[in-house]
């Protein structure tokens, strides 16, 4: 263990992959286990890689974010001030500031390289659920339980529009690529997307079973939406024509809110957690499962891409309160 924030313990091989007969040969990706992150005290709900991919920050239900070294899961610091519990952390795209959402209602803007408060956003009258920033980092947009979504100048911090966006508890924020939209999801069953200048709503994503939708992100392109769903699928929307493209399947998801990713590193992939304590690896395109990552204790809620390395970061709940960071251990992956 390193320092009062725990320590990242370096596991050897053999690691965890995949069940046997789960995935076709010469498919798999080869992820195993390398470090095994300790010192959140309650579950690990979000957690993110910095843009300049030096660094993995981790938020919690203990109230705190904790920073790691991305390639060597060294301990760095803890970060604390919010009152309650945190659901959500985003980096800003220059990886100086850390944004996070809490159940204290309120954002928090982070220095991160001195673990000091810049700002505190206040104005959401519920949890504050999910976070994230424009490419510019001149915006931050937030979702709440109390259904709306506010857009925060990052200079002054006041809030420069609400959007009252869904019937239901906000689950997921997004920028595209160029910072001109915005998607909203809720347990409305809805996704949204937004003029983000504007505000104005122009797409409304409807699943014909209605199941609550749980997490929301654009495509790297900024072309497509994925969206997890709780009813155990994950879909990639065409959102100009409203058309489902693909659908993924084969995890469990049907309490909690999963964040979902695109790996685009190596081949193009899809990953999740889940509710059987494993992560999920999916082929974008062909929508097999091409491994399934072991050794969580608990739902694996939060999981992230590095930017530019074959590496996957997973955090589990209460149970385990783990994060662990797994490498791809082939260079060409096939």
């Amino acid at each position: 263990m390193s320092g009062p924030g725990g320590g990242g313990e370096e596991v050897k091989p053999p690691a965890q992959t995949a069940a046997a007969g789960e995935v076709k040969p010469g498919a798999n990706p080869n992820y195993a286990l390398k470090y095994k992150l300790m010192g959140h005290t309650r579950s690990v709900s979000s957690l993110e890689f910095s843009p300049s991919g030096e660094c993995l920050a981790t938020a919690s239900a203990d109230k705190t974010i904790k920073l790691w070294g991305a390639y060597d899961g060294k301990f760095d610091k803890t970060i604390s001030g919010h009152k309650l519990g945190i659901s959500d952390i985003c980096w800003s795209g220059d990886s100086r500031l850390l944004c996070s959402a809490s159940d204290d209602k309120t954002l928090k803007m982070w220095d991160a390289a001195n673990g000091r408060c810049v700002k505190t956003l206040k104005g959401h009258t519920s949890y504050v659920f999910c976070c994230n920033f424009n490419p510019q980092s001149n915006l931050i947009v937030s979702g709440s339980f109390d259904e709306s979504v506010r857009i925060w100048d990052v200079k002054t911090g006041n809030c420069i529009k609400t959007l009252p966006a869904h019937g239901e508890p906000v689950s997921g924020v997004h920028f595209n690529r160029e910072g001109s939209l915005l998607v909203t999801s809720s347990y409305d069953g809805l996704c949204r997307i937004w003029d983000a200048s504007s505000g104005q709503c122009f797409k409304t994503i409807v699943n014909p079973d209605n199941p609550p939708v749980s997490f929301v992100k654009f495509s790297p392109n900024g072309r497509y939406i994925l969206a997890s769903t709780l009813d155990s699928t994950i879909k990639l929307w065409d959102y100009s024509k409203g058309k489902c493209l693909k659908q993924y399947v084969g995890h469990t998801n049907t309490r909690y809110c999963i964040f979902a990713n695109f790996s685009v590193t190596a081949n193009k992939y899809v990953v999740s957690g889940s509710e059987d304590n494993c992560v999920y690896i999916w082929n974008l395109q062909t929508r097999e499962v091409v491994q399934k990552l072991e050794g969580h204790t608990d739902v694996v809620l939060a999981t992230a891409c590095h930017p530019t390395h074959n590496i996957i970061a997973s955090g589990s709940l209460e149970g385990d309160k783990s994060v662990r960071i797994w490498k791809s251990t082939s260079e060409a992956i096939a």
